[in-house]
């Protein structure tokens, strides 16, 4: 059992020990206001106690409760990653305190934990709070005045997703005080969710707030309405960009002629995927789909493997084996890298498209095949003709219809689809459960120019669903060996941040983590670099009331490191 009074008196310093203003910054130049990596809103409480009033003119009160107790949820379960990364190899217990400084940070309410019981290897928890200051009380009595039941329905979500991700464990907290039902200030007991004999009111926790029925008449009405339904995800394909979008409507004007086809783009736009999606979508999708890397194979070898060998044809031909236009008869034949194929080969491959028919290499028996040709290449074959490294007759008969695949860095718009895309995919081949990417991961994601495109985008975001936490956000940290050199806005030079008084001030010169402040203390008459470190140190034991252990994690030293250098010898 952890005292109240302990727990009372150790949150007054939170804010400052863990200096969780610095992590607050406002950036009037995009628009926008970080808390570490998470992007916050400044609204007015009224117009949320406005929303809150119409959700339940509107909606039944199950379904207000669960869409309320949802937003909270998912807030916790950001704060709860932010805590943890605030203050990594601190006190578990000190490190789950921030939760509750946090709200009160982001202004939502005034808690104090009175009491805790915690067994951090058994999962083991129960808690009491008391809230002060709920908007969301204070919303229930301003439109509809006391009431019989308790209104705090996002603070209590905010609660149980901290302490659910905190703890790894689903944790439920309930009030069973409210300042609108008549009481002096709310109350929250909370604990894990099998240890309620309440099933009802777990329900209201469950992850999909809105009633099946009501999804399927909103399907309906949009139906009438002759309206669709958005479909980024096309059988494999993700996108939604006017780019995408252009290239994709192409692929679709041809997917079921016989027409060849010519894919260009650069190196890792996913070519062959656009090409196993226009074969899918083909009068040939039930034969073969045959895929070759014409820069893999070496060219003394590039004939057999297209066009088939006879038994004895050359030295190592032990038996006769068909070519991939053989292989490809009735489906498509996808030739990558085409710009790489030898001019010897280039012939033949000609020979074959204007006739229909392949002969093995060392055979005289004609073969007739019926192959769509889909070619892909990054190379600027136009320029490739000029040097004599492509035949132009072999060219007019492949580029009948060319389409470009963007770069990942001109359809940006579809960077946090593919990456949801992507993350779907590991999160199953890993078996992980994870949230998403936190905020500055997805802004540096978006600025990032790709040079290996959805094919670099792919191999980073496997990365970063083997590496991060369970549950948890992938962080900009999991993606990148070395992270980018974007200028992301949450760390901007012009962004302002929040002092000791609770005021709003930019990061100039006065602020000791501007350069213009270094510059004007290394140009003071008779700096001494030793003096300054140690009134340093001895301010930040003054600041933790001598405790050493805590005046070491504000500097991010060891405490034997203080201890050293506050007991050294003046120079």
């Amino acid at each position: 059992m952890i005292a109240a009074q302990k727990i009372a008196q150790e949150e007054k310093d939170v804010v400052d020990r863990f200096d969780l203003r610095s992590k607050l910054r406002f950036n009037q130049e995009t628009g926008k206001i970080w808390l570490g990596e998470s992007r916050l809103l400044l609204l007015h409480a009224k117009a949320l106690m406005e929303l809150r009033t119409k959700l339940f003119d509107y909606l039944d009160d199950d379904t207000v409760k669960r869409l309320l107790i949802r937003i909270g949820f998912v807030a916790g379960e950001q704060d709860a990653d932010l805590a943890h990364k605030l203050a990594d190899n601190i006190n578990s217990y000190d490190v789950f305190r921030i939760g509750p400084e946090l709200h009160a940070f982001e202004g939502h309410v005034r808690s104090h934990i009175t009491e805790a019981e915690i067994d951090w290897e058994t999962g083991r928890f129960f808690g009491e709070v008391i809230v002060e200051n709920s908007w969301e009380a204070e919303a229930q009595l301003q439109s509809m005045g006391l009431s019989d039941d308790p209104a705090c329905w996002t603070i209590i979500g905010y609660a149980s997703g901290y302490t659910s991700r905190f703890f790894r464990r689903f944790i439920v907290f309930k009030e069973t005080q409210c300042m609108c039902t008549g009481d002096h200030h709310c109350k929250f007991v909370g604990k894990p969710a099998d240890c309620w004999d309440d099933e009802s009111y777990i329900d209201l926790f469950r992850d999909d707030p809105l009633n099946p029925s009501l999804r399927q008449i909103e399907k309906e009405l949009s139906q009438l309405r002759g309206k669709r339904q958005a479909n980024y995800d096309t059988d494999g394909l993700v996108g939604a960009s006017p780019e995408f979008t252009s290239a994709l409507n192409l692929l679709k004007r041809a997917a079921d002629s016989p027409i060849n086809v010519l894919l260009l783009g650069e190196t890792g736009v996913g070519k062959e995927v656009f090409a196993r999606w226009l074969h899918e979508h083909s009068g040939r999708k039930e034969n073969a789909f045959i895929a070759v890397n014409c820069g893999a194979i070496p060219h003394e070898l590039i004939e057999a493997e297209l066009f088939g060998v006879k038994k004895g044809a050359f030295t190592g031909a032990q038996e006769s084996r068909p070519g991939r236009f053989e292989r490809a008869d009735g489906g498509t034949l996808f030739l990558d890298e085409l710009g790489d194929l030898p001019l010897s080969a280039q012939v033949k491959l000609l020979r074959v498209l204007q006739s229909g028919e392949v002969e093995r290499l060392g055979d005289d028996v004609v073969r007739k095949v019926n192959v769509r040709l889909v070619a892909a290449t990054n190379v600027d074959l136009q320029k490739a003709i000029k040097e004599g490294k492509f035949r132009a007759d072999l060219y007019y008969r492949i580029a009948t219809y060319p389409v470009s695949i963007p770069p990942l860095r001109d359809r940006r718009a579809d960077i946090l689809l593919l990456c949801n895309a992507m993350i779907d995919k590991f999160s199953q081949s890993y078996q992980k459960r994870l949230s998403g990417l936190s905020e500055q991961a997805m802004q540096v994601l978006r600025l990032y120019d790709w040079p290996g495109n959805v094919r670099e985008l792919e191999n980073v975001i496997e990365r970063g669903v083997l590496l991060a936490t369970e549950g948890g956000l992938i962080e900009l940290e999991h993606l990148f060996v070395s992270p980018p050199d974007i200028d992301v806005d949450i760390e901007h030079h012009s962004v302002s941040k929040v002092n000791d008084k609770g005021l709003i001030q930019p990061l100039s010169c006065e602020d000791p983590q501007s350069d213009q402040y270094y510059d004007g203390l290394i140009e003071q008459d008779e700096f001494n670099l030793h003096k300054h470190e140690q009134q340093i140190f001895e301010a930040a034991v003054r600041k933790a009331n001598g405790n050493l252990t805590h005046a070491a994690q504000y500097l991010g030293v060891t405490r034997r490191q203080l201890a050293y250098r506050i007991n050294e010898k003046p120079r």
